[in-house]
């Protein structure tokens, strides 16, 4: 195996997922999620807060509803749009949180 191949099997294999491009793969990678297979079992809302923590500013809403999309694309669920999500984010949003926990 050359430093190529090397190269090639540790890279984040992020973009691969549909909705995920650099940017989206950058607030991952703030969060400590450098491959899919961490995404497997997270919860979508949890990494969205962590992901705005990380950068100091509140996220484009939008960002969640590609980030439900990875999370269910790690866990062997079809790729949809990441418009697909945007009425169950809502939903999600609109519910109260138990105490002690913070939206977004």
């Amino acid at each position: 195996m050359n430093a190529h191949d090397r190269a090639d099997r540790d890279a984040s294999d992020l973009t691969e997922l549909v909705n995920v491009g650099r940017a989206v793969a950058r607030h991952f990678e703030r969060v400590g999620i450098t491959r899919s297979a961490q995404l497997a079992g997270r919860d979508p809302i949890e990494l969205f807060e962590q992901m705005s923590a990380a950068s100091g500013e509140a996220l484009d809403p939008c960002l969640l509803d590609t980030v439900m999309s990875a999370v269910d694309q790690a866990e062997g669920r079809p790729a949809r749009p990441w418009w697909h999500y945007t009425p169950e984010r809502k939903r999600l949003l609109a519910a109260p949180r138990p105490a002690g926990s913070e939206g977004p």
